[in-house]
């Protein structure tokens, strides 16, 4: 059995996702682990796919757009507090930043995110104003 956890929000980022947004690492268990993201007011992230992970966002902050594509079948969904979105295995995605404050999600992956190689960068619907990790 898994000890279980307690962990507030920290202060600063952990680290930059693949997306380039910016992460703080909060818990994890055997099937899933959860992470705080967040992109700056006015940026675009890059486009990228997961290989093995699928993942649940539930924004908390800001205003956006995420772009998302599976084969044929794409779409531009406004996001906001309130709004959860889900990216399955190998689905492109990308999102921005549109509002006056940074676009803020807590994001479940499932199984527990397995390290940088995870995401590999795919050809996006808008041009990414940040730089890879």
């Amino acid at each position: 059995m898994a000890d279980f956890s307690t962990k507030s929000l920290p202060a600063n980022r952990d680290c930059i996702a693949p997306d380039g947004s910016d992460v703080r690492i909060l818990l994890r268990l055997k099937g899933g682990s959860m992470a705080h993201f967040e992109l700056a007011s006015g940026k675009i992230s890059i486009a990228v796919a997961h290989k093995t992970v699928e993942e649940i966002w539930y924004f908390l902050g800001g205003e956006g757009e995420v772009w998302r594509k599976q084969g044929d079948r794409e779409e531009v969904v406004q996001v906001g507090p309130g709004v959860c979105i889900t990216i399955p295995v190998d689905t492109h995605f990308q999102f921005r930043s549109l509002g006056d404050e940074p676009l803020a999600a807590l994001g479940m992956t499932i199984p527990p995110w397995p390290g940088g190689n995870e995401a590999i960068p795919v050809p996006g619907r808008w041009k990414p104003s940040v730089s890879p990790p």
